[in-house]
């Protein structure tokens, strides 16, 4: 019977040999995908029933500061379709101008930021962790801004961009450290920052732009956990190679999760960053939902093939178990790897 030990995990982030069985990490599943995999619509019990029966050593599980974003909808064709899909609004943001700023209701944070966490923490079973993952200050950035005004703001009012950056990278800070003192240290095995940063030739915005008003706060974060011993996971998706060497030798994240084959497939990401930074996930999202049980089962022993030698790597999707993937196509490749 698979027994959950998060320091197989931790071994991986650390990059510290192979552990014995190569562990699982996903970034995070939908409602949808867990509620169907174990018949469970309680929360966070189904969450903690999910990662414990697929064979995962941590509960990954969204949490962060709740901004008040502006956000669009459509109708949802996923196998599992949500009530309405949300998305960023691009074009518009809550925050354009320094007026917005100024009136902009700031959330408080405190214990009650973090209680989802401390619920699922106190019913995982022996040896599972929690890894929390919360946006980071770029992927706040422009959800607050839109990415369009964002753009222009870049050019037109830095030190409007430079102000909202700042306070989000506080906001951050405050966030890990509540984190850290309400959450038991055992509880906790790992964190991962979301920064969507890059798109498919490169980054969102300049590499310059990021190294200035971005990776300083990332690094802050980076460090605060470094000094209570929890390794940080990097999720971003999108072309990231001119700022991987910010990203790893000075922002000083442990691992990066989110790959996608047009970009750099996992196992190309392995032969080349490897050395430096542990690599989680990679199966391609749109070979995940439209390949057959033969090739995924070839693809998934590939990328174990791959990757696993000398560890620093664990399995998963290149970016999630989102609500449109083939569920049995999911348990497809977990299967395999676990073979």
């Amino acid at each position: 019977m698979f027994k959950p030990d998060f320091n197989r995990l931790k071994k991986v982030l650390l990059r510290l040999g192979e552990p014995d069985i190569v562990p699982f990490y996903e970034l995070f599943a939908d409602a949808e995908i867990i509620c169907a995999a174990t018949g469970n619509t309680k929360y966070p019990e189904n969450l903690v029933e999910f990662y414990y029966k697929f064979g995962f050593d941590c509960i990954s599980m969204g949490t962060g500061v709740d901004y008040e974003l502006l956000m669009l909808s459509c109708g949802d064709t996923a196998n599992l379709a949500k009530e309405r899909r949300m998305f960023a609004d691009e074009n518009h943001g809550i925050i354009e101008t320094r007026a917005d700023f100024d009136r902009y209701g700031w959330p408080v944070i405190d214990a009650s930021s973090i209680i989802g966490v401390k619920k699922a923490a106190g019913i995982m079973p022996d040896g599972m962790k929690a890894v929390p993952f919360l946006r980071s200050v770029f992927e706040n950035l422009s959800f607050l801004m839109g990415l369009v005004p964002l753009s222009y703001a870049i050019h037109d009012d830095i030190d409007l961009v430079a102000d909202i950056c700042e306070r989000l990278g506080n906001d951050m800070l405050a966030f890990l450290k509540v984190c850290l003192s309400e959450l038991d240290a055992d509880k906790i095995g790992a964190v991962t920052l979301c920064e969507d940063m890059g798109y498919l030739t490169g980054t969102i915005v300049s590499p310059e732009f990021m190294r200035k008003y971005i990776f300083p706060w990332e690094k802050k974060a980076v460090d605060l956990l470094h000094g209570h011993d929890i390794p940080v996971i990097l999720h971003a998706c999108g072309n990231l190679d001119e700022v991987m060497d910010d990203l790893i030798d000075y922002a000083g994240f442990d691992a990066r999760h989110s790959f996608e084959d047009k970009i750099l497939p996992v196992c190309e990401a392995k032969k080349k960053y490897g050395n430096r930074i542990a690599l989680l996930g990679g199966v391609d999202m749109n070979v995940l939902c439209t390949a057959n049980e033969s090739e995924l089962r070839g693809y998934v022993r590939n990328i174990i093939e791959c990757c696993a030698p000398g560890g620093g790597y664990a399995f998963g999707t290149g970016n999630s178990v989102a609500n449109y993937v083939p569920l049995e196509n999911y348990k497809i490749i977990l299967d395999e790897a676990k073979k």
